[in-house]
């Protein structure tokens, strides 16, 4: 049975605020200021919106530095979502299979580009792409393995998920779409298989492989592979998309059975940030620290590019270009609940949004949080400059340099640091794209900002007489 609730604009949200009063919120003025912002403009789109539930988490580093529930979780009750709210992740749970694979890649019990069919023999599907290549584990984590998108049940309208048992069954009936490495193409289908991957490779069921693996190590004591009746209890309520008389149907909650590895995991803020705090962790892998820092930076690497080149796949995230940034992350939606992280590996910031309304865009939120208070962050973090006098020592490589064709250059000093000027034809429209900072490693020796060098030879005299760039040189004019 559904029930219905009238969510009214003129309706007033309880907040609960849980890391508000951060320490790093409190040493740091432009970031409550940019929290403020944010909280003021959230407050606003949910009460014109009607969203029934979001909660909202901004990792820096290893602290999740503010967390905060807005709305209910379960409107009729009147209980309000805070960041202990579970929800669930959809398709987020994506990444902890691919967590599970790469963990069982460094123990040397896979490899990412043999085909699937060297673990699961029965894998088979009909194709009509006879020069096609096999199916590898990187295709199905990168999603270009070229399968249909779900199994063949009809899951998403009866809402009864196909156990493991049924996915095998049926899988030799479905046709490949695409020829494996060729395109993107989305897959749910795809996930399950890695699933039962990581069950016949680790010799566990996929839940308690995910259980003890993964979720136990990072201190998620709040998160399940698949939810029990407490889980359940504690979980926000889904609610459909809002109606034109502003009611909202109760919707249902999943059980996902097979699909379980794209698609299961129930948890909430607080968890979901130690999984963000993962990703910014170097250093090889043990105890918490799952994944070494090396196999982590391989998952957040692109690894196919759409065509559209607005970003690509990474193995098991999305990863997106914006503003000039990389950004990596993943979405998901199952009934009503439906989720967003993202985060920038190298600025250390992460943001992760659940809402609990089919037509609640949770992206729209981690974006927008991201953009406020991503840049106060940073500038938070980020040293005074240094303003160091020019060495009197440099005055000697001041000056106009060429090459052998002509092509001119000048060695100069800006804001306290030596410079080489390239002058290019036409001249660039913005002076900075020209220079090159110079910072010294050694006797007459500097490095580029791409890590090589640049060397100033001398004579017995001390007079510049040519000037080596990588392995190229400039003489003096």
């Amino acid at each position: 049975m559904c029930r219905r609730s009238s969510l009214l604009l003129i309706l007033i949200f309880p907040t609960v605020l849980l890391h508000g009063g951060s320490k790093f919120a409190d040493q740091h003025r432009q970031v409550a200021d940019a929290i403020a912002l944010l909280d003021l403009w959230l407050n606003e789109q949910m009460t014109y919106r009607q969203i029934p539930g979001l909660t909202i988490g901004i990792v820096y580093d290893q602290e999740l530095i503010w967390a905060k529930g807005y709305g209910y979780a379960d409107v009729e009750q009147q209980i309000p979502a805070t960041p202990q709210t579970l929800y669930r992740i959809a398709s987020i749970t994506k990444l902890f299979t691919s967590t599970a694979i790469m963990q069982l890649r460094d123990t040397g019990k896979l490899r990412l580009d043999a085909p699937v069919k060297d673990y699961l023999p029965w894998f088979q599907l009909q194709s009509s792409f006879d020069e096609a290549p096999a199916v590898t584990i990187r295709h199905l984590l990168t999603h270009t393995a070229g399968l249909p998108r779900e199994a063949a049940y009809p899951y998403w309208t009866d809402h009864k998920f196909p156990t493991r048992e049924q996915i095998r069954k049926a899988l030799p009936d479905q046709p490949m779409i695409y020829p494996p490495g060729s395109t993107y193409k989305y897959s749910n289908l795809g996930m399950a298989l890695l699933g039962e991957v990581v069950a016949e490779v680790s010799g566990e069921r996929y839940e308690d492989y995910i259980q003890e693996h993964i979720l136990e190590p990072l201190g998620m004591i709040s998160s399940a592979v698949i939810p029990t009746a407490d889980h359940r209890a504690r979980s926000a309520v889904g609610y459909d998309r809002r109606l034109p008389d502003g009611s909202r149907q109760e919707d249902y909650y999943p059980v996902t059975n097979g699909i379980a590895p794209a698609a299961s995991i129930a948890s909430n803020i607080e968890d979901m940030a130690k999984f963000a705090m993962l990703q910014f962790r170097r250093g090889p892998a043990g105890d918490s620290q799952i994944l070494s820092g090396s196999t982590l930076e391989e998952m957040h690497r692109c690894q196919f590019v759409y065509d559209s080149w607005s970003g690509g796949r990474a193995l098991g995230f999305g990863v997106t270009r914006r503003d000039g940034k990389t950004l990596v992350l993943h979405g998901g939606w199952v009934s009503s609940y439906r989720t967003h992280l993202l985060f920038n590996p190298e600025e250390q910031i992460a943001v992760i949004a659940m809402v609990n309304a089919a037509d609640a865009k949770p992206y729209r939120y981690s974006n927008q949080a991201y953009d406020l208070v991503g840049p106060a962050i940073i500038e938070a973090v980020t040293p005074e400059p240094q303003i160091t006098k020019p060495e009197k020592a440099w005055q000697k490589y001041l000056g106009r340099y060429a090459d052998s064709s002509g092509w001119e250059y000048q060695v100069i000093i800006h804001n306290g640091r030596l410079v080489l000027y390239e002058h290019n034809y036409p001249p660039e429209d913005d002076a900075l794209d020209n220079l090159t900072y110079l910072t010294p490693i050694g006797e007459h020796t500097f490095r580029m900002a791409d890590g090589e060098n640049v060397v100033f030879e001398l004579d017995k005299k001390g007079n510049v007489i040519r000037v080596r760039r990588r392995y190229d040189f400039i003489y003096p004019e």
